[in-house]
């Protein structure tokens, strides 16, 4: 994998860069995808890719090591020939499940023991284990296995789960420097930076993270409950550490302002779930601001979905019309609204490299910022 910065903002840390993968080049910043077991919900990939415009999206080691597991995954030729996507793919090692399953999970030295959330069946994730895993699936980019810790947490717990998380992507490394790809192309291993909120522990992190000179690093354990102030905190201190000349991922952000402010400190790479989760539960994201489109107020709005459109959908549809299917309950209207969610948060990087570019950045974002967080 290989990585450039093309330009960077003068007022403030955001860049604009390309990663290069076997399967692609990918324009930073950019907004992935979440396709947690090998599907973006109520996405076609057709539509990922001509509409939607993704040039990464996501997969889920634990999810997917379950089902349909890496039996199938192998036979298939790995996760891209699966569920036929040609463009790079970058999967989470399960580090977020361990996180997200505190009761059905027993953390030790060698890994982590976990019951399956499908039949309760019992399994153990390794460091080394995870990269076979993910070698199996073959993801472009691969994630080192982590704990993401809660918040709020004590002081001691996050020092001694970053410990930990240090010790197994020594381990994740090791593993990784002595095993290939297999479908003949290379894959990028990326460690990830904890600490929770504490800035010593982050700081201790980050320098450990960097010392191990992979080609891209992540931030971790953000996002997870802690006021936004603290979120973008510690986002500024790790990336102010983290190699200048490496793409930078912070792990599971957010909000499309979340996404504006991040970009701003120096982020490359996001994801998230809340554009098809919330569109799901009919709340769209434009320019000018939030749409809930179930209320009352659409019923007889005839006029385009949103008129500053970034998809299809947009001028294809009325609000009328999506509030009636959302009140009826029919399926069509979580996918509309998963369509025009993910393309404005592709958008919405895209003019963000765009406005790094030409240099405007900073301005451009203080203005958008307020009219996202906008209730329509």
């Amino acid at each position: 994998m290989e990585f450039t910065v093309t330009a960077q903002d003068t007022l403030s840390k955001a860049r604009a860069g390309t990663v290069i993968t076997a399967h692609g080049p990918i324009n930073t910043p950019v907004f992935m995808p979440v396709g947690t077991v090998a599907s973006v919900k109520g996405v076609h990939q057709q539509e990922l890719d001509k509409d939607i415009k993704a040039r990464i999206i996501l997969g889920n080691t634990y999810h997917l090591f379950l089902r349909p597991g890496v039996e199938i995954l192998g036979k298939a030729g790995g996760l891209h020939r699966f569920m036929n996507w040609n463009k790079p793919i970058l999967t989470d090692s399960g580090g977020y499940q361990v996180y997200s399953l505190a009761k059905q999970r027993k953390l030790t030295e060698e890994g982590v023991k976990f019951a399956s959330h499908i039949n309760g069946s019992k399994h153990m994730f390794t460091p080394e284990g995870t990269m076979d895993i993910q070698r199996i699936i073959g993801a472009d980019i691969i994630m080192a296995l982590d704990e993401c810790t809660p918040y709020p947490c004590d002081y001691k717990y996050a020092q001694k789960s970053m410990q930990l998380t240090h010790r197994w992507l020594d381990r994740c490394c090791s593993r990784v420097n002595e095993t290939q790809g297999l479908y003949g192309y290379d894959q990028t291993l990326f460690p990830i930076v904890q600490g929770s909120v504490y800035r010593d522990l982050r700081k201790q992190s980050a320098e450990y993270i960097a010392s191990k000179e992979r080609d891209g690093n992540a931030i971790g354990g953000l996002s997870v409950g802690e006021p936004a102030e603290l979120m973008y905190e510690m986002t500024e201190l790790v990336c102010d550490i983290l190699p200048q000349d490496k793409p930078r991922y912070l792990m599971g952000v957010g909000t499309p302002v979340n996404i504006l402010e991040s970009i701003a400190l120096g982020i490359d790479m996001m994801d998230c779930v809340m554009p098809t989760r919330n569109a799901r539960n009919g709340m769209l994201f434009t320019q000018r601001g939030i749409m809930n489109m179930k209320n009352e107020k659409w019923k007889d709005d005839f006029t385009a979905l949103d008129d500053d459109g970034t998809s299809f959908v947009d001028h294809y549809y009325s609000k009328a019309y999506l509030r009636h299917l959302f009140v009826a309950g029919e399926r069509l209207a979580g996918q509309i609204a998963s369509i025009h969610n993910l393309a404005f948060y592709l958008w919405l990087v895209d003019e963000a490299r765009q406005q790094i570019l030409n240099n405007t950045f900073l301005t451009w974002k203080n203005k958008m910022v307020i009219q996202l967080a906008t209730r329509l």
